[in-house]
This record gives C-alpha cells, structure tokens and sequence, in this order.
C-alpha cells in the first residue's frame, strides 16, 4: 500500500496546501515545480548522453585493434 496516493489522501494534501499556502500563492508555486522539473529532466538527459558518449569512445578503441 506504500508509494501509492489514493484520490482521498489527494485530495487531503491538496487541502492542506491551499491552506497553507493560499489561493494567490498556487500558480506561482505550481510554476516553480514545472521548472524544477524541466530542470532536472534535462540535467538527466545530459548526463545519459555523456555516459553514452563515454561508453562509446570505450568500445571505440577495442573494435578497431582486436586482441587474438
């Protein structure tokens, strides 16, 4: 049951957050969150690349000169 958030416990945090927070205070919160995840989605998808980059030039050396 851990790791999954039923409409009744959303609809708590929700609640809870525009209580918290305010109705004013939501879109710019919201847009904040939209931003750090673009972020971090795009740090991800740069870091994926340099390993892909890296394990490329790795395997390049070994294909061109084969130990036999």
């Amino acid at each position: 049951m851990f790791g999954r958030i039923g409409p009744q416990e959303l609809l708590l945090i929700l609640a809870l957050v525009l209580i918290i927070f305010g109705p004013r205070k939501l879109p710019e919160i919201g847009r904040s969150l939209g931003r750090g995840l673009k972020e971090f989605k795009q740090a991800a998808l740069e870091l994926r690349e340099s390993v892909d980059i890296e394990e490329v030039k790795e395997q390049a050396p070994k294909e061109n000169n084969p130990v036999n």
